[in-house]
């Protein structure tokens, strides 16, 4: 279950098992994983705890607990337990894991001149981790250069008059780059009793191999499209709604989908293309606080992740992608709103109005209280615990305290930080 990333039923079952099989430390580590996943803090420091008791020698459980005393906000302690694992010696998956998990802590801590110290020592240990240097990282720099050059707005008007079946409508897309705040946005919108969201599942990129399916030449995706009638447009449109709906089955209702998967930014041009009648919401952050968080945070391996594990990385990656929505925006046909992270957290009513306003839908002051909504169920973003919480404005212009790391990325940001109007931060 945890592998379908459905952690509230895997949740049960772990204390299921654990009832069956007291002894067993895997069980016990399960049942702490999907707690974590679900908000459970307690429960999740519980069974990590009982998990070591049972296998005592098992340094990635050592890690694990230091993880969960920092999601729980005990720092000390995590401090503690990160700092005794490697002065003891980790092997090196562990390793990279407990430095990420100490700059964190450290960060939280406020001893902001040891927090990068760590995240460099984790950056020099990625590339022994298979699950992140297996990647196809430079693919996907490939395909974002052949999106720049393959998407005008010749092809992603091209259907923008047709009519499609009533039964395959344009979705809203919610999109951004990591920790820009896609997250937030989505338990705002999903707080909402006329919305549905659909965390970080990869409907596009389902459709984007049947594409290849259908045109297996080894032409780029813009090519492909170009060659599509207005059939095959509402084939692959209709083929998105039945990965939707076997998903979710009949659990959208009568309810608007959005459909947020942050990195769907890179495959805009085949969505407008497919869908010129979608909506799309864009967010934003300072491109100094988007990096920071994303080269301090663990990542699920991706070939999108993988740009992330060092700090040069890290920029270039974020330059790549808002160089390409700088591109392909003005090309779009989809209606797009594009709001600040910092705005919302500063004026939450205003900006939210706003949003629902470009949905066309009311304003609920229930979505006030999403963090509410979002206690106990599964978010797919490392941000699940600060959504589960009252809004907070420490994150806004939390790069301050690591100002002169930005040197080394300064010529890879400042067009950015000026473009998004955040020179006057």
């Amino acid at each position: 279950m945890q592998r379908f990333n459905d952690f509230p039923v895997a949740f049960d079952l772990g204390r299921e098992a654990v009832s069956i099989a007291p002894t067993n430390a895997l069980a016990f580590r399960q049942l702490a994983g999907a707690a974590a996943m679900t908000n459970r803090h307690q429960e999740a420091l519980q069974a990590c705890a009982q998990a070591i008791k049972l296998a005592p020698d098992d340094p990635m459980l050592r890690v694990l607990m230091g993880s969960l005393e920092a999601d729980a906000g005990q720092y000390d302690k995590a401090l503690a337990q990160l700092g005794t694992s490697l002065s003891q010696g980790l092997p090196v998956r562990e390793a990279f894991r407990a430095h990420k998990e100490l700059a964190r802590v450290l960060d939280k801590l406020g001893r902001f001149d040891e927090v990068f110290g760590h995240l460099h020592e984790s950056a020099r240990l990625a590339p022994a981790l298979p699950e992140y240097s297996n990647q196809p990282a430079a693919q996907l720099l490939g395909m974002i250069q052949a999106n720049r050059k393959g998407f005008d707005r010749a092809l992603t008007a091209r259907w923008a008059a047709a009519s499609f079946l009533p039964d395959a409508p344009a979705p809203v897309f919610l999109i951004g780059f990591f920790r820009s705040g896609t997250t937030l946005t989505q338990e705002v919108l999903d707080a909402h009793p006329d919305v549905f969201v659909a965390d970080e599942i990869g409907f596009i990129s389902a459709i984007q191999r049947q594409l290849h399916q259908i045109d297996p030449t080894p032409q780029d995706t813009a090519s492909k499209l170009r060659k599509l009638d207005a059939q095959g447009i509402a084939r692959l449109r209709s083929a998105y709604w039945r990965r939707v709906h076997d998903h979710f089955g009949d659990s959208l209702g009568g309810r608007m989908l959005v459909d947020k998967f942050t990195m769907n930014t890179i495959d805009i041009g085949l969505i407008n293309t497919i869908f010129p009648d979608a909506k799309v919401i864009f967010v934003v952050r300072d491109p100094r606080d988007v990096c920071l968080s994303c080269f301090m945070q663990l990542m699920v391996p991706s070939a999108a992740t993988a740009h992330l594990l060092s700090w040069r990385g890290t920029a270039a990656f974020y330059s790549c992608v808002l160089d390409w929505w700088t591109h392909v925006s003005p090309l779009m046909t989809a209606q797009c709103i594009q709001f600040r992270y910092e705005d919302a957290i500063a004026d939450f009513e205003g900006t939210f109005r706003g949003v629902f306003r470009f949905l066309g839908l009311p304003w609920d002051p229930a979505v006030a209280s999403f963090h509410r909504h979002t206690a106990g169920k599964y978010v797919s973003s490392p941000s699940r615990a600060q959504v589960a919480q009252p809004l907070y404005s420490s994150s806004v212009a939390r790069w301050r305290h690591y100002a002169p790391e930005f040197e080394p990325v300064a010529d890879q940001l400042r067009p950015w930080i000026a473009a998004l109007g955040y020179d006057q931060h």
